[in-house]
């Protein structure tokens, strides 16, 4: 029991630094909470920041989802637990402790959780967030498009019922972290990644 409370404070305060602001102040000199979306998140750090920071904004993201889960598992946590774990981090990303709980939407860090728990249900996720950013040339659309899809992959690929309920309450959290651009979109106002805006 306590190994398990221990991992999933392990997992909030991993998930907690910001890796973006981290990457753009101590490599550019830039505050992402300053510009574009105002986001830390990788797509603001590409927008504010550069591609290059962007990208491994992406890649840092990821692993605070993956390093917990993998020890989770590694350590042969129930299943009950693991998915504790996932969520921590991933609340970790979206409300950070180190700077007063605004952080990211946690899609990258949600990504980062799923891919040692369900890869196969990820591998086809990916196809909808990439047909959805293609034919709307928007990050919101691709990204929320995978949230709502991840539940329902879960449940086809006949996964274990915690990881269904964790899918849920990440999928509820995406969502909502992403209610501006909802706005944006029902007002045709959504910022583009390429392309005309």
């Amino acid at each position: 029991m306590v190994l398990n409370i221990l991992l999933i404070i392990f997992a909030y305060l991993l998930g907690s630094i910001p890796t973006g602001l981290v990457l753009s102040k101590a490599l550019a000199g830039i505050d992402p909470r300053q510009g574009g979306s105002r986001n830390i998140g990788a797509t603001n750090v590409m927008r504010t920041a550069g591609k290059a920071l962007g990208a491994v904004t992406l890649i840092g993201d990821v692993l605070k989802g993956v390093i917990p889960i993998c020890l989770a598992l590694f350590l042969e946590r129930g299943e009950w637990w693991v998915a504790g774990v996932g969520l921590a981090a991933f609340l970790g990303h979206c409300f950070p402790i180190y700077i007063g709980f605004k952080g990211g939407k946690g899609v990258a860090t949600a990504l980062g959780v799923y891919l040692p728990l369900t890869p196969l249900a990820v591998l086809v996720n990916v196809f909808v967030f990439a047909s959805a950013l293609g034919v709307t040339r928007m990050v919101s659309v691709g990204s929320i498009s995978a949230a709502i899809a991840m539940p329902l992959l879960i449940c086809l690929g006949r996964y274990p019922l915690p990881y269904l309920i964790l899918s849920l309450c990440v999928d509820a959290i995406i969502i909502y972290r992403h209610k501006e651009n909802i706005k944006r979109l029902m007002a045709g106002k959504e910022n583009k990644l390429w392309g005309e805006s």
